[in-house]
């Protein structure tokens, strides 16, 4: 597992285990969002096998299956409810913690400067720089 902070209550990994759960719950997660399609990973690593064992583990579970192409706003503002529910850490993940980063910077457009979401994403190694303008032009909606 490679767990990456991107503020004190949002982090990105890549792909976890379900043997990653105690480790998860130990390290103060409330909250899991698998923001990997099933039909990129095998049966035992799909939703229905990891909303088991993340509940499980004492952690709440969502579900929302993001992929470049299709990325959305009702992705994003479904990620933003997510976190808000949470109650406390979240722990999202994808096949690389991008699209989890991705989604995450899409929904604080507006309420944190572009410059600070940008930051955020590249001290965690996502360099997301190159979505400045789609940031901003949430932002403005907003």
């Amino acid at each position: 597992m490679n767990i990456r902070q991107i503020t004190p209550t949002y982090s990105v990994t890549p792909q976890i285990d379900t043997t990653d759960l105690p480790a998860i719950a130990a390290a103060g997660f409330k909250a899991v969002i698998c923001n990997r399609p099933d039909a990129e990973v095998p049966l035992t690593h799909q939703e229905i096998t990891m909303k088991a064992a993340v509940e499980a583990a004492g952690l709440k579970f969502t579900y929302i299956p993001v992929t470049h192409q299709g990325l959305n706003m009702e992705m994003v503002n479904a990620q933003a409810a997510a976190m808000e529910a949470a109650g406390g850490p979240v722990l999202a993940y994808c096949a690389s913690g991008t699209r989890s980063s991705i989604v995450w910077s899409l929904s604080q457009a507006g309420k944190m400067p572009t410059d600070d979401i940008i930051a955020a994403t590249a001290a965690a190694g996502y360099e997301l720089g190159g979505m400045r303008g789609q940031i901003d032009m949430i932002a403005n909606q907003t």
